[in-house]
């Protein structure tokens, strides 16, 4: 793997390398079948996901997606996303688009009727994208542009981005009422916000129903089915995959063994953790450490 997964508050800041020009690539690759891409987050901006070769499960918002090579995942913004390889041979780009990019200085036609809707979220996207030869053309030029930034590079970038939202428009907008429902999970999402954050931050302790339902001032019942239909996991499932994750990086980097991983990441149990992470991951923590995941 190419980056280690640290500690993070699920709202992920975006910085662009270059502030006047929003836009940016991030190559991936190098990871083993089982390990963890990114942790749960989201972000204002667009991202698109698009394989090169081999295969993944995405989670966007509580949609589980299986894509493979010349999938495309549309991350629509705000939306809540996770990833795990289901591959040895991963390798996919990542493109982060600020619509800002795209908005005009006068309200025509294509600022009202489109950028400003969709950077409301009052239109969104269908997640996945399979088969689609004219979408797939688009993102492999963006990825050509961003890779070779030759002289007038900007000028494509933006006219492909125009080119791949009008597809979108044209054939993967998600029905009016499942735009609904996402601007209700937006605002749960957000209310939620200091319970992901308390979670990220002491997965390490112990961890009760009961506090993180304190957090939102909710009954714990209340709590619990709220948290399902955000997540699609109970909190235990959650607290779980979080400290999981959080075991990754410790097999990576340190040389505790496994019993001493298992405490730091928040089990009292090393049997227990044990079981967790290969049901997660396919494999043990020894085997995985041997793999040099």
């Amino acid at each position: 793997m190419n980056v280690l997964h640290k500690p993070l508050a699920l709202k992920e800041p975006m910085p662009m390398p270059d502030p006047s020009f929003p836009v940016k690539l991030h190559k991936v690759f190098n990871y083993e079948c089982g390990e963890t891409l990114f942790p749960h987050h989201w972000h204002e901006h667009l991202e698109f996901i698009y394989v090169e070769t081999g295969s993944a499960v995405i989670e966007c918002s509580t949609l589980q997606l299986h894509v493979q090579a010349g999938d495309l995942v549309v991350v629509n913004s705000n939306e809540l996303h996770y990833g795990i390889s289901t591959a040895d041979d991963l390798y996919y780009y990542c493109l982060i688009a600020d619509l800002s990019l795209l908005q005009s200085h006068f309200v025509d036609a294509v600022e009202k009727k489109f950028i400003t809707p969709i950077a409301r979220n009052l239109i969104l996207f269908e997640n996945l994208i399979s088969r689609d030869a004219d979408i797939a053309d688009c993102m492999i030029a963006l990825v050509r542009e961003l890779n070779e930034r030759l002289l007038g590079y900007e000028l494509s970038i933006k006219s492909h981005l125009y080119r791949l939202l009008s597809l979108l428009v044209r054939k993967y907008v998600a029905p009016a009422a499942k735009a609904d429902a996402y601007r209700h999970r937006q605002q749960d999402l957000e209310r939620f916000h200091s319970v992901f954050q308390y979670v990220d931050d002491h997965y390490h302790e112990k961890i009760t129903v009961d506090q993180l339902a304190a957090l939102v001032r909710v009954s714990r019942v209340h709590f619990s089915r709220l948290f399902k239909q955000l997540t699609n996991k109970t909190i235990t499932e959650y607290i779980n995959l979080v400290r999981i994750n959080r075991s990754e990086d410790l097999l990576r980097s340190t040389g505790m063994n496994v019993s001493e991983i298992a405490i730091a990441a928040g089990f009292s149990d090393v049997y227990y953790f044990s079981r967790m992470f290969k049901r997660l991951k396919k494999v043990s923590p020894k085997e995985w450490r041997n793999l040099g995941c």
